[in-house]
């Protein structure tokens, strides 16, 4: 029997009705519930992220949402470190902890080790993201004889992290590599029990269009507009978010108005799929149940 503290986590894909469940279960259990959604971070993002609503986080306290202004960077060390020290204190309080969201890697964090320890200092970061892709590739090839492994060479963002560690480290991507395969979790010290939601397809496709329409419904484009000021289109992980994206390329004349809902349903559905491949693949084994014949938020986590 593990000695470790529990720890609770609901995720699945989106529009599968996380929020609904959560909140019940943590009303419920007197818990307090830790995002781990990566645009719930951004204040203002409200709408087009389907973010709880102040009623809803007035009935569960919520951590780790509001916390950046649209124009501020998050990354996964920032998140680990906040998250961290948030689960610590919540069960400081003898209170429940329910983990929520459906950004797998940011979920994958409280299972394995996600970032290393390699510091990166910000001239240099800048000055090896400037290089083109084939610059980049051939300095990394350089830098490392025996090859680069399973790197996605074609990805230029992953081409440009491999290299930054390395030159910043001096070392070859493989010692790297094979240091961070012996990384624990940084959340270790706790045993965590994850549920996941799933629908069935037919289902879940008519939960997509339904968001995306009451998204509109509910004042998106406005939403957009006014974030537009405050830095949105200087963050790319916001503004490439499903919703600030498509209303972002209305805004340049590059879609009719009435092709908004409609491309948000697409890419909503696009992101659904890959969201199911990441579970399926990155996550350890956990239990999985069906939303749509859910009827006691008891059965989420049974022990």
């Amino acid at each position: 029997m593990s000695l470790k503290p529990i720890v609770y986590a609901l995720t699945g894909p989106t529009a599968v009705g996380k929020t609904a469940w959560a909140l019940r279960w943590a009303e419920r259990c007197g818990a307090e519930i830790l995002s781990c959604d990566s645009l719930l971070f951004y204040r203002g993002m409200d709408i087009g992220t389907a973010k709880p609503s102040a009623a809803e986080r007035a009935r569960v306290p919520h951590h780790l949402i509001d916390i950046c202004d649209v124009a501020e960077r998050m990354d996964i060390v920032d998140y680990v470190r906040r998250a961290q020290r948030a689960l610590g204190e919540m069960l400081a309080r003898g209170r429940p902890v329910l983990i929520t969201g459906g950004s797998g890697f940011y979920l994958k964090a409280f299972f394995s080790a996600v970032a290393d320890d390699v510091s990166v200092a910000a001239p240099v970061r800048e000055e090896l993201g400037q290089l083109p892709l084939a610059q980049a590739l051939a300095r990394l090839r350089l830098l490392n004889p025996a090859g680069l492994g399973a790197l996605d060479v074609a990805n230029p963002r992953r081409v440009a992290r491999a290299l930054e560690r390395c030159v910043a480290s001096g070392r070859p991507l493989w010692e790297l590599q094979a240091e961070f395969a012996r990384r624990p979790s940084p959340f270790a010290d706790y045993q965590i029990e994850l549920t996941r939601l799933h629908r069935e397809p037919a289902d879940l496709e008519n939960r997509i269009v339904a968001r995306g329409q009451a998204m509109i419904a509910a004042g998106l484009v406005g939403e957009v507009r006014g974030l537009l000021p405050r830095g949105l289109a200087g963050n790319l992980s916001a503004a490439k978010a499903i919703g600030y994206r498509e209303v972002l390329a209305l805004f340049a004349g590059e879609i009719a108005e009435a092709d908004l809902g409609p491309l948000i349903t697409r890419n909503t559905r696009g992101l659904v799929k890959k969201q199911l491949t990441w579970f399926r693949t990155q996550l350890p084994a956990h239990r999985q149940i069906s939303a749509a014949t859910l009827e006691d938020d008891r059965d989420l986590f049974p022990r």
